[in-house]
């Protein structure tokens, strides 16, 4: 049960993405973590797909980004900086959130240069907030020229009218943003974007050989801020810098910057389609049977009342073998219904695979096809319909991966599951041990949090569907409850006291509860939950879900009525109780990207919505974005204005190389407040059922054969 962890639209975003520009692949990344020179950025991109990690100090400031090449043709930054002694006279040092998107507007061509346009610290405290529009042209492969004009920020030195005042007076006065003021943390100034004086820039790169790259540029920027604050000197608009690329693609930059400063910074790059381990160091799939010496196996003979248990016994060995648990078998004339539970594979498609050589391996020749049903605790999720024959025929194919698709049919699996379930099935009782890691970001008083200690998970499936369930963990190590900030949330303190209950508590229960999940009928999951449901809430959840199995789209609803817990994270409750829920929209888009959409009522009794897109790679990598908007507003929201974050999903099997269903996930938000917080209930059904719906199994398909 666990996951260890509108027509119109979906053709525009099709259209979008076939006509995307090619993009200039960028050379180097400047200091702000972004393709560009030093200080200045260029019209370059990233591969498609590539998350690029970059760190760099100058003076007294330090910098850390992460951005990812969303499509081809657009790129997004999360950018962390600290500032020593910034703020309050030079007492206090500023740690600062913003975000950047690069648009690619035009690709190089024979003559003509790449054109972009681009916003930094859209959505943060407005230090570094500017915009630009700028060109980049590469001369005989090495030499690459860059020159743009820039708003905000970038503004200083030679400054002069804007030019876009021409179409609108309006242009011509950029309104004080309050940049950095704690009520505006996070707002998005549309009515700033491309105001007020403008200034050019520029600057050229040239690739001396395969490892060496000599950079200079021109930056207006006159770093204002931190010249009345911290004493930054800026004695030339001229900075030159070495960047050196190593084996592994990583980056080294070193710069001498406005005539005053060393700077450095350094780049790692990760390509999420390409696993850090090499694949296939898992077992490899059992090798296909002769059909004579199936025939002749000993638990076909001799053929009497006896013979169904023996092949029942060992069908059930040769699954464990594979990591599989045999729940549900059924003889229905030539096919062979069987219901299995996947403890090993990332990939459901490679689950299926396995689960079909095994019963070609086993079962008499007379069986001529599988229906093969993925479930989760009893639960039937979808079901894949193999012809016994087409194993063998495709198996040595060099496309019979696909050609197995094809001839296959996936449908929804509740006619097919029905009172077959193995004596061994249920009761059945599963535990899991071993540490665990909780990370918190961007406390001013302490960018980085954490806590290390061990966890022990329970599950004990009394019957199909119904599972009792344990979570407890105890802390080792860390500063996590060292954090000595109150909440000064002016709505209900739904999320904001998450320090008390670090502080408050030693050993907890996380999650104790009873689940029932079952098929209410065809394309319908329903899952009702009672007790903990989660550290700091429990009560009582119940959702529904339509979600045919041939289906792009999944449409749920979840109702919940909770009591906050006690601080100490134990069995005691506070006097705080509401009634919160949502509706939800699901969706499948090309390409690997997914959209959400949430509505409804949340923790701290605001109403609003959660729009969450993802991007996720075929072996399971995935990386993503949310935003909240409800009905408390910026102001009684407090720092950050709303709720918003980046998510990270890692396969353990991405970087073991190994077959596994765990997954490291991440949720990195510029503020946890109250506003906009939502239950953090277990196994919402969508999670649960999606591995084995048709548009996750085409995805994963190419392993079916492995």
């Amino acid at each position: 049960m666990r996951q260890r962890r509108l027509q119109g639209r979906h053709l525009l975003l099709a259209a979008l993405m076939l006509a995307a520009p090619a993009a200039l692949t960028a050379q180097t990344t400047s200091n702000y973590g972004t393709p560009g020179l030093i200080e200045t950025p260029t019209a370059e991109m990233y591969p498609d797909g590539t998350l690029a990690f970059t760190s760099g100090m100058l003076d007294r400031t330090l910098r850390a980004t992460m951005t990812f090449q969303m499509l081809p043709w657009v790129h997004g930054s999360f950018r962390y900086a600290v500032i020593e002694d910034f703020d309050q006279g030079g007492a206090l040092n500023r740690y600062d959130r913003s975000f950047d998107i690069h648009f690619l507007l035009r690709e190089e061509g024979r003559r003509s240069p790449a054109l972009a346009l681009g916003l930094r610290d859209f959505g943060g405290t407005g230090i570094y907030a500017s915009e630009y529009l700028v060109a980049t042209k590469t001369f005989r492969e090495r030499l690459k020229l860059s020159g743009g004009i820039g708003w905000g920020r970038i503004v200083g030195r030679g400054s002069f009218s804007n030019p876009l005042g021409m179409l609108s007076d309006r242009f011509k006065t950029r309104p004080d943003a309050n940049a950095g003021g704690i009520a505006t943390t996070g707002q998005l100034d549309f009515g700033n974007w491309f105001r007020g004086d403008a200034a050019l820039f520029g600057g050229a790169s040239w690739q001396y050989n395969d490892r060496l790259t000599l950079l200079a540029e021109y930056s207006p920027d006159l770093y204002t801020q931190e010249r009345s604050r911290i004493g930054f000197e800026v004695n030339s608009p001229v900075n030159f810098g070495l960047q050196y690329r190593f084996k592994n693609g990583t980056q080294l930059t070193a710069s001498y910057l406005y005539g005053s400063t060393l700077g450095v910074n350094y780049s790692y790059f990760i390509d999420p389609r390409q696993s850090v381990a090499p694949g296939g160091q898992g077992a490899a799939p059992p090798p296909l049977l002769p059909v004579d010496r199936v025939a002749l196996a000993s638990w076909n003979l001799p053929d009497g009342p006896a013979a169904p248990a023996r092949r029942q016994q060992a069908l059930a060995r040769s699954l464990e073998q594979e990591g599989l648990r045999l729940v549900y078998l059924e003889e229905a004339g030539e096919t062979l219904r069987i219901g299995v539970e996947n403890g090993r594979y990332g990939q459901a498609a490679q689950a299926i695979g396995r689960t079909a050589r095994v019963l070609a391996n086993t079962q008499p020749t007379q069986v001529q096809g599988f229906d093969i049903a993925l479930m989760a605790n009893g639960v039937p999720l979808s079901a894949v319909r193999i012809a016994r024959n087409d194993l063998y025929e495709l198996e040595h194919d060099l496309d019979g991966a696909w050609r197995s698709f094809a001839r296959a049919e996936v449908s929804d699996s509740i006619s097919l599951v029905k009172g077959g379930f193995t004596e061994a099935a249920y009761p059945h009782f599963s535990y899991r041990f071993g540490p665990y890691l909780q990370a918190s970001f961007f406390d001013p008083d302490a960018p980085l949090r954490y806590e290390i200690g061990a966890q022990l998970g329970l599950d004990y499936t009394a019957a199909p569907g119904l599972t009792l369930s344990a979570g407890l963990r105890q802390p080792a190590a860390g500063n996590l409850d060292d954090s000595q900030r109150q909440s000064n949330s002016v709505i209900q303190r739904v999320r904001s006291d998450w320090g008390l209950y670090a502080q408050q508590s030693d050993l907890r229960i996380e999650h104790l509860t009873a689940e029932y999940i079952w098929r209410p009928g065809e394309n319908l999951y329903a899952r009702t939950t009672l007790g903990y449901l989660e550290s700091m809430y429990g009560g009582l959840s119940g959702e529904i879900l339509w979600f045919p199995a041939n289906s792009r789209l999944a449409l749920g609803a979840e109702l919940n009525y909770v009591r906050q817990r006690d601080f100490d994270v134990l069995f005691g409750f506070q006097e705080y109780s509401t009634a919160t829920g949502h509706v939800s929209a699901y969706y499948d888009l090309p390409g690997g990207y997914h959209a959400q959409v949430d509505a409804g009522r949340y923790l701290a009794g605001d109403y609003g919505a959660t729009l969450t897109l993802d991007r996720e790679f075929a072996n399971g990598f995935k990386i993503g974005a949310f935003f909240t908007l409800t009905t408390v507003s910026f102001d009684d929201f407090g720092e950050g204005s709303f709720d918003k974050g980046i998510r990270l999903e890692i396969p353990v099997s991405w970087l073991t190389g190994r077959p596994s269903r765990d997954r490291l996930a991440q949720v990195i938000r510029p503020v946890l407040r109250d506003g906009g917080a939502r239950l953090n209930v277990r196994n919402r059904l969508y999670g649960v059922t999606r591995e084995a719906r048709a548009q996750q199994l085409v995805k994963g398909w190419g392993r079916f054969m492995r």
